[in-house]
């Protein structure tokens, strides 16, 4: 066992902690208690740092991990307060307790780094919520959380620190190389006039990795802060652009003569963004050979617009659409690295000027809907928590502490893994109480040896803990908690029963909630949460069609981009969930990829109308772009109401949408003369949006049909 522990994929970090909890809790707890004799400032600062040490893993490289770790302190003080002098009354201990474990587990909505503290945050509440009512007693306790804290901060910093994790912008670094390699080959084979089929799909498994499902949840650039919006906008203007580089190889005609050097332009535009992530700030020049590019481009389409064919047409706009995503991606990854946008600033960059606290606040109530999970989770928590605040009062239990810390630690996102976690957990405390009751017996009134045996046990059950899996994890936690409290008063022969007793009532209250309370987690809401935003992508190409068509008012993309953020995060959890003996179903990556290619090719022609001319389109084109944007509603509807009906059965083919058969490029092709270049051009522009939309909708379908 002890040669498996280095091998382990969890053995060595496991380990750190363990030297962690020995040095930032064990030997502050028996300094203040045996050096100081300060009972209750010893148990705060173990209880300060055993929840930042075992349950938190807080992402970055170690200067902002050492700042995120002391913004616990000031959290920990006021949640210290607060249970300190709600514990007068069992109702109002669990009223907080429900306020608290709402607010703290909906802040995951806000980042990794908030949902890294949200199980330190509630115990800090827990433990104090509990009698006995001492508020005179809240300065000691908040100078034992003090020293438990800064403990932490010092071990995780000076002793075996973790190691600095690779940075999602190196991932997305990687993602732009292979994108912009992807458009050096597909400049090559068309200045050579060969085949493009071979080079779909080039970059696939670079932007595949840098998917946030495929993430660590620590390094996922979820929060609402400028640089985590540009890094996710980047990644998303870089699918963009490898998606249009694909359809190329579908458009066979002979390529428009400046095509080669537009896309030699984009992986131009795309090498410097990559370095700029790789290394860090400062961020790469504005691209604005690129947009000169595209100028010229744009030209020398209207130059051969009466000769120009169908095919030729949908190919010219494909490689302006490559251009136009790489031109979102190398100024949103400046943007990332700190730079402000390019002016004019439209869409999609405006959150880059939005306050702060703005922000936050629409990152928070894109989540404030039932059909969040993250809502769920929030809800779940606080209810199994509050309720469990409320029968340990009831039942007068001594160590009421160990029910709440059952029922959090328990408890998952869906009855079914909240129900498997249950069993080794009972054996778990079961073996760990048995043993405690052995050294009771053995050891007797005998304070200082348990002192002793502290460290060591929570060495090594900490430290292999998850080699030998949950079971001995939650042995090793039984037997550590006893030994701290068997230090704080007399042995008591009753302690291990009680704290079995107290597992088993958490633990099923955890369980009762989660069976009670959206049982079936991710797996549950994740076919709602993908229909929802395919049938908002159905209203998102009609609006912004209308927008082109028209030249009208702002178009929102907001409800677009909700519903994506809420699909994304339930696929995250879906893939966090057990599912047993059923593999991922493949729709779920074709359906977030046709809403991306509605929202990100939205932003496209959004950006253009904003920039570009905002009369309204000829009434031949716009009506014909109209009805083409109603059809690719109805193939997203379709899709949406096909993802609900949960019909799983793969196609062997693929739809298409044939240049030759597109109304909008006809009519662009024999009428094309009696319009002014850039309606021609915008119009094919948005003609082939419109057609990639309607592609990866009927996709979605074919796999489910």
């Amino acid at each position: 066992m002890i040669r498996r522990l280095p091998r382990h994929e969890d053995g060595p970090p496991a380990l750190r902690r363990a030297v962690w909890t020995v040095l930032a809790g064990c030997l502050p707890f028996a300094v203040l208690l045996y050096g100081f004799h300060r009972p209750v400032e010893a148990l705060y600062a173990i209880f300060g740092t055993l929840p930042l040490v075992l349950f938190c893993r807080v992402p970055g490289p170690p200067r902002r991990r050492t700042r995120t770790l002391l913004t616990a302190l000031p959290v920990g003080w006021l949640l210290v307060t607060a249970g300190t002098l709600l514990a007068v009354r069992s109702w109002a201990a669990a009223c907080g307790m429900l306020a608290v474990g709402f607010l703290v587990s909906f802040c995951a909505a806000c980042g990794p780094r908030a949902a890294a503290l949200s199980i330190a945050f509630q115990l800090y509440y827990v433990l104090p919520c509990f009698p006995p009512y001492a508020p005179q007693t809240l300065g000691a306790r908040l100078t034992g959380l003090t020293v438990g804290i800064l403990c932490t901060v010092l071990a995780e910093r000076l002793v075996w620190p973790d190691p600095t994790p690779v940075p999602y912008r190196a991932v997305l670094a990687d993602a732009a190389d292979a994108v912009a390699g992807h458009a050096e080959r597909t400049a090559g084979a068309l200045a050579a006039g060969t085949g493009l089929a071979g080079l779909q799909g080039s970059a696939d498994r670079a932007l595949e990795a840098a998917r946030l499902s495929r993430v660590p949840a620590a390094e996922r650039p979820t929060s609402p802060s400028v640089p985590d919006r540009a890094l996710n906008h980047t990644h998303a203007a870089l699918r963009y652009t490898r998606d249009q580089l694909d359809r190329i190889s579908a458009c066979q005609d002979v390529p428009h003569p400046a095509s080669a050097a537009l896309l030699r332009r984009v992986a131009a535009a795309l090498r410097p963004a990559a370095a700029a992530l790789r290394a860090g700030p400062p961020g790469p020049p504005p691209p604005g050979e690129l947009a000169t590019a595209l100028g010229t481009f744009d030209g020398a389409r209207a130059r051969m617009l009466d000769r120009v064919s169908v095919a030729g047409l949908r190919q010219d706009a494909l490689v302006r659409a490559s251009a136009d995503g790489a031109r979102f991606a190398a100024e949103s990854a400046r943007i990332a690295l700190g730079a402000r946008p390019v002016p004019p600033v439209s869409e999609p960059f405006g959150y880059a000027f939005l306050p702060v606290r703005l922000r936050w606040w629409r990152r928070l109530r894109v989540h404030l809907t039932p059909e969040s999970v993250l809502l769920q989770n929030a809800v779940r928590t606080a209810v199994a928590l509050a309720a469990a605040r409320l029968l340990a009062g009831a039942l007068g239990l001594s160590h009421g502490f160990w029910v709440l810390l059952a029922t959090l630690s328990f408890m998952r996102t869906s009855a079914a893994d909240t129900r498997s976690a249950l069993v080794p957990a009972f054996l778990g405390t079961a073996a760990g109480a048995a043993l405690a009751a052995a050294l009771l017996y053995g050891i007797g009134d005998r304070p200082v040896w348990y002192g002793v045996l502290l460290p060591v046990a929570a060495l090594v059950g900490f430290g292999i803990g998850p080699v030998l899996g949950p079971a001995w994890m939650q042995a090793a936690m039984t037997l550590t908690f006893l030994l701290i409290f068997t230090q704080l008063s007399v042995p008591d022969w009753h302690l291990p029963g009680v704290r079995l007793l107290d597992v088993v009532i958490g633990g099923s209250t955890g369980a009762l909630a989660g069976l009670l309370a959206w049982p079936r987690g991710g797996h549950g809401q994740l076919r709602n949460a993908v229909a929802d935003v395919l049938t908002e992508s159905a209203a998102l190409c009609r609006s912004v069609t209308a927008l082109l068509c028209t030249g009208g008012g702002p178009v929102s993309l907001a409800p677009a981009r909700a519903a994506v953020l809420r699909a994304e995060a339930t696929y995250c959890q879906y893939r966090t969930e057990h599912r047993p003996g059923r593999a991922p179903e493949p729709v779920w990556g074709d359906a977030l990829a046709a809403s991306y290619q509605a929202l990100h090719g939205g932003e496209v022609m959004v950006h253009r109308h904003g920039s570009g001319t905002a009369a309204p389109l000829p009434a031949g084109a716009a009506g014909r772009l109209t009805v083409l944007a109603d059809d690719v509603a109805r193939a997203y509807l379709r899709s949406a109401a096909a993802v609900r009906e949960g019909r799983w059965e793969a196609a062997d083919t693929l739809p298409g949408c044939a240049a030759g058969s597109s109304p909008p490029l006809r009519y662009v092709t024999e009428r094309g003369g009696e319009m002014p270049p850039e309606e021609a051009l915008l119009t094919a522009d948005a003609e082939a949006w419109l057609t990639g939309a309607a592609e990866a909708a009927e996709r979605v379908r074919s796999r489910t049909a």
